[in-house]
């Protein structure tokens, strides 16, 4: 029998409160975009963020730097600053992984599936053909082929190359 080692899921499985410790959310929002965090960009009302334990390689968060719960809650400009964003991380993982499709979407509420229903956040996540198979369901493991560190060093290089691409077509 073959083993698929993850080591890094153990302090995921251990906590025994998701929440202790305070909003996640609200701790990455506090830091700028650098080594030791897994910010990759941020904007006047909102940020986007590696997801921790993606579904899948590339799974990527925005949410509101501001701690709100509810659409409701966002003015019209957050609204718009994190669509625009979505619409950059899904060019930036274009470019870097070049996935069939995406998931898009938030859940509200716990009962939605929201694992910090406190804090609003929207996931947008890669797809490719193939990409499920018998290991979630037999094993309650999800293979994810990249580290989290070598994700994020990628996007913020494509990132770059954007930004110089556009600055350079202006």
């Amino acid at each position: 029998m073959e083993r698929l080692w993850a080591p890094w899921r153990i302090s995921y499985v251990k906590q025994p409160d998701k929440s202790e410790g305070g909003c996640f959310l609200c701790k990455a929002a506090a830091q700028e975009p650098g080594s030791g965090n897994l910010v990759l960009f941020r904007g006047e009302s909102s940020f986007c963020l590696l997801n921790r334990w993606p579904y899948n390689n590339g799974h990527l968060m925005v949410a509101p730097l501001a701690h709100k719960s509810d659409l409701a809650e966002l003015t019209p400009g957050e609204m718009l600053e994190q669509m625009e964003m979505l619409k950059r991380c899904k060019r930036l993982l274009e470019g870097a992984l070049a996935p069939a499709g995406y998931n898009v979407g938030l859940n509200l509420g716990g009962a939605a599936g929201a694992g910090l229903a406190t804090h609003l956040h929207w996931h947008i996540v890669p797809r490719w053909e193939g990409d499920t198979n018998f290991m979630p369901v037999l094993a309650d493991t999800k293979v994810i082929p990249q580290s989290l560190e070598q994700l994020l060093e990628l996007l913020r290089e494509a990132d770059n190359e954007e930004s110089k691409r556009m600055k350079h077509e202006s």
